[in-house]
């Protein structure tokens, strides 16, 4: 299998959102309170962006979307971001791809100079939460901050050390 993965395009729009919403579908995030009711979620390619400490990055196998991570600032914090909407095709889980995005979205974190990085999920989502783990997210006893996503009852944070805050904990 071959796969690739690349910034979002406005032509990938169309395609991340339909797996977005599909797959939320799949694990009962439907509606307000979870991630694929965002009004983002249907022109992606708008709302994330370099300039804006933002990406969303699009997974292809064999090339047809299957996927896609994100990353952005948590709300106006020059320090902690928020890991955003990995979702990916049944067919496309269990190759690697969801690692691979949480990486590159986590590379990307780092060169903006964020010095933690929190997500919230569902407790269903139990392979994404045990990829969360083996890549360092601990777990929270609740979220960060007022979330739009009031239906999720996981939250997680990874932090890495900051050469001149090495030993402040954002937590």
């Amino acid at each position: 299998m071959r796969y690739t993965i690349a910034p979002i395009t406005a032509a990938d729009d169309a395609a991340i959102c339909r797996i977005i919403q599909d797959v939320g579908a799949e694990f009962g995030a439907v509606g307000e309170g979870f991630g694929p009711g965002d009004d983002e979620v249907r022109c992606m390619s708008r709302h994330y962006r370099p300039e804006g400490r933002s990406c969303y990055l699009v997974a292809r196998l064999n090339g047809e979307v299957v996927g896609g991570a994100g990353l952005a600032p948590l709300g106006n914090s020059r320090e902690l971001c928020e890991l955003k909407k990995l979702f990916l095709l049944q067919a496309a889980r269990g190759h690697g791809l969801g690692q691979r995005l949480v990486e590159a979205c986590l590379v990307f974190a780092r060169e903006q100079g964020f010095s933690a990085c929190y997500l919230d999920t569902l407790s269903s989502m139990t392979n994404a939460i045990a990829l969360y783990e083996k890549l360092g997210f601990r777990h929270l006893d609740g979220p960060l901050m007022a979330s739009e996503h009031g239906g999720c009852d996981v939250w997680m944070l990874k932090q890495w050390p900051v050469a001149a805050r090495q030993d402040e904990s954002i937590v």
